[in-house]
């Protein structure tokens, strides 16, 4: 199977981080996965990632994270996040103002992430 792209997901709850990388890994992807405690102060060896999938449990936190990840990988960034609802279309202004591709409200299927992260990625 050929490797759609390499991704690094950082999200603190074990089995949802287990379950993402297992959904990417069955479409092809390369994953990487982090806890939000364990965030690289410095680029890792090997592979940068195409896309970071990242979780904000604290939507207050959400710029100073995100800005922290875009200093170590200049990678689109898929926002994960049980604050924000569907159908807002604040949403949309938010993901602008904070620098990220999309936001994807949780709960979500299979289907929806990997169609956020299809509509994020960037692959050469």
């Amino acid at each position: 199977m050929k490797r759609k792209g390499h991704i690094l997901v950082v999200e603190p709850d074990d089995l949802i981080r287990e379950i993402l990388e297992r959904w990417l890994r069955e479409a092809g992807y390369t994953v990487t996965v982090q806890a939000l405690q364990k965030l690289p102060k410095a680029r890792m060896r090997g592979e940068a990632p195409h896309l970071i999938v990242v979780d904000v449990p604290n939507p207050r936190t959400a710029a100073k994270l995100i800005q922290s990840l875009q200093e170590v990988y200049p990678t689109p960034i898929l926002l994960l996040s049980a604050r924000f609802r569907r159908g807002l279309g604040a949403s949309v202004d938010v993901a602008r103002q904070l620098g990220v591709r999309k936001i994807l409200p949780k709960p979500f299927t299979s289907d929806e992430l990997l169609s956020a992260v299809s509509e994020s990625i960037d692959v050469p």
